[in-house]
């Protein structure tokens, strides 16, 4: 278990990430926050040292891709629409926030993950691969398909990706 300047420390460093991971899988602020919680949970009561910074962020992230796809396994969620579904657009974006970020949560959930992955947490193809589980030439397609649907989402406006 963890003492408490660790999970402190991993607190600082690592709960905006987490936070959007979850975000972004989610799209519900109740879930990301139980998710998180359980994340943060899972971190502190993980008895095995990390080998540097870059494999706890990305331990964590994985443990918050797998949580925030175990919501989605939930006998609730399977047998009910939510709100945000049901009109297919998060209720929470307003219309001045970005229509890159929505086009970026619409798309199906592995472009989503390398499409942040790349983009917001700077991560390269080959890391991704590793903290994902998946072959790089896997990643790289991903990346072009996710790049292919944005533009067409957004009309071309992504000329310089």
């Amino acid at each position: 278990m963890r003492n408490e300047a660790e999970a402190s420390r991993a607190l600082e460093l690592y709960a905006d990430t987490v936070r959007r991971i979850c975000f972004i899988h989610l799209k519900n602020h109740a879930d990301v926050e139980d998710v998180f919680q359980d994340v943060f949970m899972k971190y502190i009561l993980y008895e095995q040292p990390f080998q540097s910074d870059a494999h706890e962020k990305a331990w964590l992230i994985r443990v918050a891709i797998n949580a925030s796809k175990d919501i989605h396994k939930n006998f609730f969620r399977r047998h009910f629409t939510s709100f945000d579904e049901r009109y297919n657009e998060p209720f929470y974006l307003l219309e001045h926030e970005s229509s890159v970020l929505s086009a970026v949560l619409r798309l199906p959930e592995k472009y989503r993950d390398v499409i942040y992955l790349h983009y917001y947490e700077g991560y390269s193809a080959v890391e991704i691969a590793k903290i994902l589980g998946k072959k790089e030439n896997t990643i790289y397609t991903w990346l072009d398909r996710a790049r292919k649907k944005l533009k067409e989402m957004l009309g071309g406006e992504l000329d310089g990706i």
